[in-house]
């Protein structure tokens, strides 16, 4: 069974109020496919739109952050180069980095908006203020988002969160 399209919900109130934008890497950064080169290597593919739409968001002010199950040398290699400064990687309880990072950024959950693709993700769905399924996500991931992308994850999913959260707070 398909899964329904939910429409955005993203009010310019909320994204006056949204500080936090949260990532996961692999399915929302990354196409979720996993590549590995023959010394045993892993290659990522992101996109260069969603890097771009990452850094106006940072320009607007919004803090972003990846917290990934997995660790990958190319996940920071690019945070590195978008500088995001909150990266969360090989973690198994995000809802526990996700508290870690709240702290440190002096923020609460209502003030979050989380971009995720699988069950891992469900439990930051939960907690924040917006919940964002990247359009070729899990069906867990869609039945507890508030709003899912019409493009898949690395495939310019991110992008289309970031513009659409700068046009609402541009209409506030």
């Amino acid at each position: 069974m398909a899964a329904r399209r939910k429409a955005a919900r993203l009010t310019a109130a909320l994204a006056q109020r949204l500080r936090l934008l949260v990532l996961d890497c692999d399915g929302v950064l990354t196409d979720g496919a996993l590549y590995f080169g023959a010394s045993g290597e892993q290659l990522k593919v992101f996109h260069v739109r969603d890097g771009h739409g990452i850094k106006q968001v940072q320009a607007a002010g919004i803090e972003v952050a990846v917290i990934s199950g997995r660790r990958s040398p190319a996940l920071s290699r690019r945070c590195r180069e978008l500088g995001i400064r909150h990266l969360y990687q090989g973690v198994a309880d995000k809802s526990a980095a996700l508290d870690v990072l709240l702290r440190k950024l002096k923020l609460s959950d209502t003030q979050t908006v989380c971009v995720g693709d699988d069950t891992p993700d469900v439990a930051l769905f939960k907690r924040a203020a917006l919940a964002v399924a990247v359009a070729d996500a899990h069906v867990d991931a869609l039945a507890a988002s508030h709003w899912v992308t019409t493009l898949p994850g690395g495939r310019g999913a991110v992008r289309e969160v970031c513009d659409a959260l700068l046009a609402a707070r541009s209409r506030a």
